[in-house]
């Protein structure tokens, strides 16, 4: 996508108290004003967030469905995948009713499978890791990332660039996770380095009710009544933060990516078509302090393997 045209990128923000308040009329509203592409067809891939059979741990089902409705209708081709933290992409999909919500659009949730390897450049790194990454990721020709807000242990808060994450194709991301993930701010440039490597990707981001205190899987609700749409994932990362009074130095992956400099879109001016982020009332939202080291010991991954493995059978 060329952003020198047009410098300014939309940011697209509106309020929202429930998940039945005109949904799709204001989804529509908020994906023509951020200027999401969709033309007949492009191939786009809408990456939801199914971490877990949790309703509060995944992306409103609604949302998901009125997204993929405005881009079939469009002319997109559109594919719905992912691959949760645990369980299958299938299970999970059908355990919080993204399924049937799916079905009379002719769509259903794949798996991130077919992996194929994406080699990061990390500034600085002493060695450039390679994530293995679903083909349908790779081979897209846009990434819609479709996550809720959630407070995160090991990156403070989770937006629409650490959402991408579950491109990576299965058990591979508890590897990277604990290979990686051994310090916050690597495993951020990390995911930083995934996001410059992708096909262009923008957002649109449940915050109706948001997860606080910690996540990403075992938080509390909290009531925050905001969609956002743009273009632009690391964009729209970026209003999310000031929507929530919180610097970008306070999450490690925006830190990252405001360190490099092979996007025209990181130094990119934005424009608010609607809303603007200080519309929104953060208070009571609240991240980890101190942010959870995942160190790589055999016996922990083992563990963690063991849980997803689990997961998968019981689905």
């Amino acid at each position: 996508m060329n952003y020198s045209e047009n410098p300014a990128i939309p940011c697209a923000l509106e309020k929202c108290r429930a998940y039945d308040d005109n949904l799709e009329e204001k989804a529509r509203a908020l994906m023509e004003a951020a200027r999401i592409p969709m033309r007949p067809g492009m191939r786009v891939l809408v990456k939801p967030n199914l971490l877990t059979s949790k309703a509060l741990a995944c992306t409103n089902p609604d949302i998901v469905a009125a997204v993929c409705k405005l881009l079939l209708d469009g002319g997109c081709k559109v594919d719905v995948a992912d691959s949760p933290g645990f369980g299958r992409a299938k299970s999970v999909a059908r355990a919080i009713g993204l399924d049937e919500k799916l079905a009379p659009l002719g769509l259903e949730v794949l798996p991130m499978n077919q992996p194929a390897p994406l080699r990061l450049d990390v500034p600085g790194a002493e060695r450039q890791p390679v994530f293995m990454v679903s083909r349908r990721a790779i081979e897209c020709d846009y990434l819609l990332s479709v996550p809720r807000i959630k407070a995160h242990s090991q990156m403070r808060i989770t937006l629409a660039v650490k959402n991408l994450f579950g491109c990576v194709c299965g058990a591979r991301k508890a590897i990277i996770h604990a290979r990686e993930g051994r310090e916050p701010a690597f495993f951020a440039a990390c995911l930083a380095a995934m996001w410059a490597a992708l096909p262009p990707s923008g957002a649109f981001v449940d915050g109706i009710v948001a997860m606080s205190v910690t996540g990403p899987s075992k938080g509390i609700p909290f009531n925050f009544g905001l969609l956002g749409a743009c273009a632009s994932s690391q964009v729209m990362d970026r209003a999310l933060l000031a929507a929530l009074d919180m610097e970008i130095g306070q999450s490690p992956l925006a830190a990252a990516i405001a360190k490099r400099n092979d996007r025209e879109e990181i130094s990119a001016p934005v424009s608010w078509p609607l809303r603007r982020p200080e519309d929104f009332n953060p208070t009571g939202f609240v991240v980890p302090q101190k942010l959870a080291h995942t160190s790589f010991r055999p016996g922990r991954l083992i563990k963690s393997m063991g849980r997803r493995f689990w997961a998968a059978i019981k689905a």
